[in-house]
């Protein structure tokens, strides 16, 4: 008991992007500048950050009832996860940590799949699977360690 109680504050202090707070368009658009920019080993937590925002603000919209708006960010996290993907390795920084993120990402949107209508549930059931498949090969680096 100790240890999850352990393990759930050092995963609330470690990724600030879960606290909730949904990112507005400017603060995604210089993250992606910044994950584009960054080194190679440092990108892999950046573009899970992204994930992880586009994730709420795909969320957000679905919630408004703004499909067209959610379904255009739930693309950008599947480009997001593609580029973690593409990207992943033994020496990234933060490894762990972006593999939480992406692990309570993928949560949060199974969440979200559970309100949606038919029509939208695609689009979030390609989204999981991709992320899913990330967040294992995420897994595995982590252990290799």
């Amino acid at each position: 008991m100790r240890f999850v109680l352990a393990f759930a504050l050092a995963t609330l202090t470690i990724i600030p992007a879960a606290s909730g707070k949904v990112l507005d368009t400017q603060e995604i658009a210089a993250l992606e500048t910044k994950a584009a920019q960054a080194a190679p080993k440092e990108q892999c937590f950046l573009y899970a950050e992204l994930a992880h925002s586009m994730a709420q603000l795909a969320s957000q919209q679905l919630s408004a009832g703004d499909t067209a708006k959610a379904s255009a960010s739930l693309k950008a996290v599947q480009r997001y996860a593609e580029k973690i993907h593409m990207g992943v390795a033994d020496d990234a920084k933060k490894l762990k940590n972006a593999e939480i993120l992406m692990r309570h990402t993928a949560y949060e949107l199974k969440e979200l799949m559970m309100g949606v209508s038919l029509d939208d549930r695609p689009t979030l059931e390609s989204t999981l699977k991709q992320l899913d498949q990330v967040e294992a090969e995420m897994m595995v680096q982590v252990f290799k360690r």
